[in-house]
């Protein structure tokens, strides 16, 4: 089964780049693969910029309206995706607890949908 793992986050409790705290952080995610290759299978991956270089959309009644920045404001951002195939949710719920972001943010797990 498919499942979108989305990344949500607080930047601020991230390790900064020039700490010695940063290298073994960003590994974790490189080597997640292969880490937890017997848990669930990595199909795509990203993570995203900053929530200052989103642009948000709507169209109504026929006017779009757009605006900088996400649409919800908060502490947590929308920080990156995993999306994997894995046998069911409880090897879904293990490869996300794997995810760095989950010892200080939140991981939200949802199955995709299957229209077949």
């Amino acid at each position: 089964m498919k499942y979108m793992l989305i990344l949500y986050g607080d930047p601020a409790l991230d390790p900064t780049p020039d700490s010695p705290e940063f290298g073994p952080w960003l590994n974790e995610f490189f080597t997640l693969g292969e880490r937890m290759k017997d848990v669930a299978q990595i199909l795509a991956g990203e993570g995203l910029q900053g929530v200052e270089t989103a642009t948000t959309l709507r169209a109504r009644g026929g006017k779009v309206e757009t605006m900088d920045g996400p649409f919800a404001e908060s502490r947590e951002h929308l920080g990156g995706f995993y999306l994997i195939e894995a046998a069911d949710l409880d090897a879904a719920m293990t490869f996300a607890a794997a995810i760095p972001v989950a010892r200080t943010g939140t991981v939200e797990i949802r199955p995709v949908m299957n229209y077949g």
